[in-house]
């Protein structure tokens, strides 16, 4: 049968990443002090493209995959996983990432009671030259943590009380693929940098703890995210990161912002 993807194109554009974006899939996870388990999660995966190819071939993309998915390494192994995507495609750099659900049980300060809490996380593959001198993979860690805070100005000119709101920590991270860093203490500390953390269940004598914790505990966005930096700066695995701090003000109809990227 005819092959039009491996036609010739005169345009003479070379495309940066090409292929397919969200395909559904289990992936496995790593959990800490746990066993591995197999979520739910959307794929984006590309290869680059030479300018003298009319096409990709987007079929090879979802074999690749459910090989990986086969043996149980989807998930576990990205960088092998991103490679076999570039030879089987013949490419010289490729993309693969995986955005998911990620649940940790989570007990309320005071009484201790357990609830499932959920974060939006991803897992990204970056690699480039391959089989050159120049070759280069990086992996990427996202997480987007919810958060309390709490105006210091609001508490400081107000006879009694302070505007506080949901605030959302976006944080992605890379680190050497010989490294680990485990999704539960990345979260952890990126709690602790808010004037509270959110908790799925409280009960009375936690909301009370909650609400007065974050009162003694207040944060603008910009405090929010230079602790966040610290916390990372202070990581000797991590080679680079992007922090991002939105409040959704609760006395605005719009967002306090921040962001940070070093490395």
């Amino acid at each position: 049968m005819r092959d039009v993807q491996n036609e010739g194109d005169s345009r003479g554009i070379e495309i940066q990443k090409v292929g397919v974006k969200g395909l559904e899939l289990p992936l496995r996870i790593q959990r800490k002090n746990a066993e591995d388990i197999v979520i739910y999660s959307t794929a984006t995966v590309g290869v680059s493209l030479p300018a003298e190819y009319k096409g990709t071939h987007m079929s090879r993309f979802v074999e690749v995959l459910n090989e990986w998915r086969k043996n149980k390494n989807l998930g576990i192994d990205i960088k092998g996983c991103v490679e076999e995507v570039v030879k089987k495609l013949n490419a010289k750099s490729g993309y693969l990432n995986f955005d998911f659900k990620y649940f940790i049980d989570k007990k309320s300060p005071v009484t201790h009671v357990s609830a499932p809490m959920c974060y939006d996380c991803s897992f990204e593959g970056v690699l480039e030259n391959y089989g050159t001198e120049d070759e280069e993979y990086r992996f990427y860690l996202g997480v987007k943590v919810p958060v309390t805070t709490l105006c210091p100005c609001s508490k400081e000119i107000s006879k009694y009380g302070a505007h506080n709101q949901r605030a959302l920590v976006s944080v992605k991270i890379t680190y050497p693929n010989d490294e680990h860093i485990w999704i539960e203490d990345l979260v952890d500390s990126i709690e602790k940098c808010a004037s509270s953390p959110l908790y799925p269940l409280l009960k009375r004598e936690d909301e009370k703890y909650v609400t007065e914790h974050a009162y003694d505990n207040p944060k603008f966005v910009e405090d929010v995210l230079r602790d966040v930096i610290l916390v990372l700066r202070k990581n000797d695995i991590i080679d680079s990161f992007e922090v991002e701090c939105e409040s959704l003000e609760s006395i605005h109809n719009h967002s306090a912002w921040a962001y940070q990227s070093e490395g």
